[in-house]
């Protein structure tokens, strides 16, 4: 029997987590599409680096919070590609501050982005999907969308909006061999959190029963595992890789 090839598409790839997940999926016989808002050095990057573990790679730039441009981009994919397998929701913003001093704007793009970009991507990646009854979408939540975080309310919301959207799609698209997963985040080593001041730092890690902080790579593992054939029986569960800093 032959195997299939394979196709995926990773939002927000360019750096980070996202490129950690490309590289983490890459492999001989996956086409592998790139995401992010503007393909520049970084993407390019991204992209060689893929390229050398032998998966087919093309960057597609779009917003995911543009429902029209997530669609035609999903719409070039199966056109080039015939199927799409895999879908990680993993782009998303930051604005943070004080609820009492966050500004409407800032709230609204969080949320356009974090929240409504993966529902733009689901719903279009769940035609084809359906139609070839196999599917694995992951989306990236994190942490604090589970405990919260002062200073961060429009982050927290739409990352634990991303958790029901997960369990609510898991039980909608089911009977068709879709599962829809999530993988939460604790305090990850990223050019973000290596600016901070080595006080905050240092209180972030007192919250880590591991003392240190994860690594992009050991949230892709997670998300590998989700994306294959070991995790073929789990639908609407949240993997919390976060070193014990919360324990559900």
């Amino acid at each position: 029997m032959t195997e299939i090839s394979r196709v995926a598409l990773v939002t927000g790839a360019a750096r980070g987590i996202g490129r950690a997940i490309a590289l983490a999926l890459a492999r001989p016989g996956l086409t592998l599409y790139l995401n992010d808002v503007v393909i520049g050095e970084e993407a390019e990057a991204t992209r060689k680096e893929v390229e050398a573990e032998g998966a087919a790679v093309l960057l597609l730039p779009f917003n995911v919070a543009d429902q029209a441009a997530v669609q035609r981009g999903i719409d070039q994919i199966v056109k080039e590609s015939g199927r799409l397998d895999i879908l990680v929701n993993n782009a998303g913003i930051t604005r943070d501050n004080l609820v009492m001093r966050l500004k409407e704007s800032e709230w609204d793009q969080v949320l356009e982005v974090n929240l409504k970009g993966a529902y733009n991507c689901i719903r279009a990646a769940a035609k084809p999907m359906l139609k070839q009854r196999y599917g694995r979408i992951i989306n990236i939540s994190s942490v604090v969308g589970v405990m919260g975080n002062a200073g961060q309310a429009n982050y927290v919301a739409s990352k634990a909006g991303l958790i029901g959207l997960t369990k609510s799609v898991a039980r909608e698209l089911a009977s068709r061999n879709i599962t829809v997963n999530a993988v939460a985040p604790g305090f990850i080593a990223t050019e973000m959190t290596a600016a901070l001041p080595e006080k905050v730092q240092a209180e972030m890690l007192a919250q880590i029963p591991l003392n240190r902080f994860g690594t992009p790579e050991e949230v892709a593992q997670a998300v590998v595992f989700l994306a294959g054939d070991a995790a073929a029986y789990m639908t609407g569960q949240v993997l919390h890789v976060n070193g014990g800093m919360l324990m559900v």
